[in-house]
């Protein structure tokens, strides 16, 4: 019984991960800032949480938005360089592709009965430092990915609101 309740709560979170899509409302365009090294999260406690729970609980998963349709895929690596939160994938991934054109997302963990839901904003970082910190992160990521290599995308959250939850009551809201 424990077992379908777990499989139950993770195919419902899986599900409640993916963004609606609303066709009659225009996609707002997300400027990145000029300098990336000068945004930072606003919530550096509240952000170093949730970067501790998604790792903890990797694979994260993360939705996209693939025309009106919702794409969930695992991701695991994660970094914090100059006080911002990182993922980091490749060019040519249909994941990528989906950033660019709507650059919202929302990741989901789940440990048992609890769970984590962040919506955000995603921003590429295309500075050579940015990568190589991400890599120096995820050292098993080097034989896929150089700083240098054009395919490497990195990008960082922004609006960053997570959610924690439980079947036990109402969940914590973080911003950063």
């Amino acid at each position: 019984m424990k077992k379908i309740l777990l499989l139950f709560a993770v195919v419902a979170t899986i599900f409640s991960c993916a963004p609606k899509s609303d066709n009659t409302a225009p996609q707002a365009e997300v400027a990145a800032p000029v300098n990336h090294a000068a945004y930072a999260s606003a919530n550096a406690e509240g952000q170093q949480r949730v970067y501790d729970y998604l790792l903890a609980h990797a694979p994260f998963f993360i939705a996209t938005v693939d025309g009106d349709h919702a794409r969930v895929r695992p991701f695991g690596a994660l970094n914090i360089f100059e006080g911002k939160m990182y993922i980091i994938t490749a060019h040519t991934k249909r994941v990528a592709k989906q950033l660019a054109e709507n650059s919202n997302v929302e990741l989901c963990a789940v440990n048992g009965t609890e769970w984590v839901r962040v919506a955000a904003t995603l921003v590429e970082d295309e500075r050579v430092e940015a990568k190589k910190s991400m890599l120096d992160a995820n050292p098993n990521l080097r034989s896929m990915y150089s700083e240098t290599d054009e395919n490497i995308a990195v990008y960082y959250f922004t609006d960053a609101t997570a959610t924690f939850s439980s079947f036990a009551g109402d969940g914590d809201v973080v911003k950063f």
